[in-house]
């Protein structure tokens, strides 16, 4: 399993509506591409902007490439993401998921 991992930031008067997009609209979208498996949205609020990890589970790195393309390592936005961001990882890690408790 492939754990893809990317971190973003947002104003905190934007916090609330970057997380409604990626629950309500960013995850869920996901859902139909073969071999992905879920994922998690982590949120950090500080006093002037919130932080937020985004870890997608996928089967392999060609269920990775199903989703962004052959240059899989480059952060894929919604256009509304891109005005909710005030700063952004470009890049995208991956990385081997080698033991879970869940």
């Amino acid at each position: 399993m492939i754990a893809r991992h990317w971190r973003g930031w947002t104003k905190t008067r934007d916090a609330d509506a970057y997380e409604s997009l990626l629950r309500d609209k960013v995850l869920p979208g996901l859902k139909d591409i073969e071999g992905y498996r879920g994922g998690y949205i982590l949120r950090s609020d500080g006093p002037h902007d919130a932080e937020f990890v985004v870890i997608n589970l996928f089967d392999s790195l060609e269920s990775v490439k199903r989703f962004a393309g052959q240059d899989y390592t480059t952060a894929i936005f919604e256009p509304e993401a891109r005005r909710l961001l005030s700063k952004a990882e470009l890049i995208a890690m991956h990385y081997e998921v080698r033991a879970s408790s869940l």
